[in-house]
């Protein structure tokens, strides 16, 4: 008997005992040691929350040493990454709704002019707003900027201008969140976030609870073929969805005054898509799992790099490039900006097409992974 009241010998062959069954479990022993190394490296490396390099577009109706040396403090402050020249506003207005950039920067006609004589030109810098924290560090670098050219640190470029009142007006152009309101980009995304959670723990326990319940024999002597199997397992499950979806969509408008500019017709189309990516998942890990835990610590394996690198929590562009590429892998990334772009710039399928393709093919990958491993026997 040790000294607190505890028999030893039957202690140390429970010790063992448990042991001995983690070693057999190898699934939850992989899963002990692989998620908090996951842990590690997504947030000590991925996560950013102030994104630099942010692509950003040029419509410069003037070419002069000035505009050079401005586009030149821009990007010196790190936070702006010219991508390219835009013909005209429209172009650049379509690159911003795409989501091919983040800043759509325009330079109007005579402005070196405007310059020269002290009238104090403007400069417009639009900013994808639907992800505030994304951009917030740049319109700050933006006025440090104009505060760098006026000072005169590029002198040889406006010696012109000696002797007047030099400088110019940034005017900031918050698109779609002007007025900065998180709830605008967190709650579209739980549409996502719910729906990816909720499907995959579902269907993720499908087959492993027939397993563990012994009905699995039932199943399997059905006159059924593993794709008919699988439909019928997660149909059901698709109206639970969109149930979820009504909900938040209902919450966001009329709770937190979310504004919606699209169509929810072309929401719910597209949701489908999604709804049934996730389910094809969970049914895939039902088919790899034994037990109904060893799936649900599946999905959240799956989980945990969805809602930390499709955007959602920390802004996508201010992660590594690895990182990104991992995330435009997953399914939830490029939801998340299909139910932004619709909810919040009110985006047709011509601006989410882009989205919609990837997200397609992942759904072919995943349910022919989940019919190649699904089994018809009990091994």
């Amino acid at each position: 008997m040790s000294p607190w009241g505890c028999a030893w010998s039957p202690l140390r062959a429970l010790i063992i005992k448990e042991f001995i069954q983690m070693r057999r479990d190898r699934m939850t022993f992989a899963m002990m040691i692989a998620l908090p190394l996951m842990q590690l490296l997504l947030f000590g490396y991925a996560i950013n929350t102030d994104p630099k390099a942010l692509p950003t577009v040029i419509v410069a109706g003037d070419s002069g040493p000035v505009t050079r040396d401005l586009i030149s403090a821009l990007q010196t402050t790190g936070y702006f990454k010219i991508t390219g020249m835009a013909d005209g506003p429209a172009e650049a207005d379509r690159m911003l709704t795409r989501g091919y950039v983040q800043f759509a920067i325009t330079i109007p006609q005579d402005f070196e002019r405007k310059y020269a004589r002290g009238e104090r030109p403007q400069i417009l810098i639009e900013g994808d707003a639907t992800d505030p924290s994304a951009i917030s560090g740049a319109v700050s670098a933006a006025n440090l900027a104009q505060n760098w050219l006026v000072d005169g640190a590029t002198k040889g470029a406006l010696a012109f201008a000696e002797g007047r009142s030099r400088g110019f007006e940034v005017v900031v152009h918050r698109r779609y969140n002007p007025e900065n309101i998180t709830q605008y980009n967190i709650v579209p995304g739980l549409i996502g976030v719910i729906l990816s959670q909720t499907m995959m723990i579902i269907t993720s326990i499908a087959v492993s609870r027939e397993r563990e319940r012994g009905t699995l024999e039932a199943l399997l002597v059905m006159p059924l073929r593993p794709l008919e199997v699988m439909l019928g397992k997660i149909i059901p499950y698709i109206l639970v969805g969109y149930v979820q979806v009504a909900i938040i969509l209902v919450a966001a408008r009329y709770v937190f005054q979310v504004p919606i500019q699209g169509s929810i017709l072309l929401l719910t189309a597209m949701t489908i898509i999604f709804i049934a990516v996730n389910l094809a998942v969970g049914f895939l890990f039902s088919t790899r799992a034994k037990t109904q835990l060893q799936a649900v610590q599946m999905v959240f394996f799956f989980f945990l790099p969805s809602i930390l690198l499709s955007g959602f929590m920390f802004p996508f562009r201010g992660m590594p490039q690895w990182a990104q590429w991992i995330g435009s892998a997953l399914p939830l990334t490029h939801y998340l900006r299909i139910v932004r772009g619709i909810i919040l710039k009110g985006s047709g399928i011509g601006d989410l097409y882009i989205h919609l393709l990837p997200m397609t093919g992942l759904l072919v990958v995943i349910v022919a992974g989940a019919l190649l491993w699904y089994r018809r026997t009990l091994d």
